[in-house]
């Protein structure tokens, strides 16, 4: 098991994320749910709701580095999303973790998320997942598969089965909204609710 499983496309480094487990401390998190995420317009993967969609940046420089490496930004100035570096080093692409099951530090996560009512919703939807983890900003970079990192990613066991992960548009995104880069193991309670930006052209239901 290495980050260079990830050394994929975007899709396929999603569903291989799925089951996987990310460890922060005590608190372990099964990931149930995960979005992809693409490249600049000059990679393979060209990708407009990516924040490498117009180029590098001091913010998203990490995605276009080694797969593997955790990629942490703030979401309405509130709350920390978590992502995973995929692809090629050089080539930008990440996957957003969506939700997960906590499988380990209960306590902790639930003193971390007080308005969680049931243990299902303490890591369900991004923010929640930062917040369950404990994930900072200053997390940012981190190499999940060094063993002696604070923040680790262990992959479980490749889903082959196509009916054991269910595809769909990604959530809240107004550019390349209908793009089904969203993947969710459909069995898990802890899955997130699906919202359509807004800002999103409305979909032609006539054809």
């Amino acid at each position: 098991m290495s980050a260079e499983e990830l050394a994929v496309e975007p899709l396929c480094a999603a569903r291989r994320l799925l089951g996987g487990t990310l460890w922060s401390g005590p608190v372990g998190l099964r990931i149930v749910e995960a979005e992809a995420y693409g490249s600049d317009p000059a990679g393979p993967w060209p990708d407009p709701a990516a924040h490498s969609g117009r180029g590098r940046t001091p913010r998203n420089a990490v995605m276009f580095g080694p797969p593997g490496v955790l990629y942490v930004y703030f979401s309405y100035g509130m709350h920390t999303c978590v992502n995973v570096t995929s692809g090629p080093d050089g080539v930008a692409s990440a996957v957003l973790v969506r939700a997960g099951e906590i499988i380990a530090g209960h306590d902790l996560a639930r003193t971390r998320r007080p308005a969680a009512k049931t243990d299902a919703d303490l890591a369900r939807g991004p923010g929640n997942v930062g917040s369950a983890l404990g994930i900072r900003l200053d997390d940012y970079g981190t190499h999940l598969f060094d063993p002696e990192a604070p923040i680790r990613l262990e992959l479980g066991p490749e889903i082959t089965d196509p009916a054991a992960v269910s595809t769909g548009p990604r959530v809240g995104v107004s550019l390349a909204s209908d793009r089904p880069w969203r993947l969710w193991l459909p069995d898990s309670p802890a899955v997130s609710t699906y919202r359509r930006s807004p800002r999103a052209p409305k979909l032609d239901r006539s054809a």
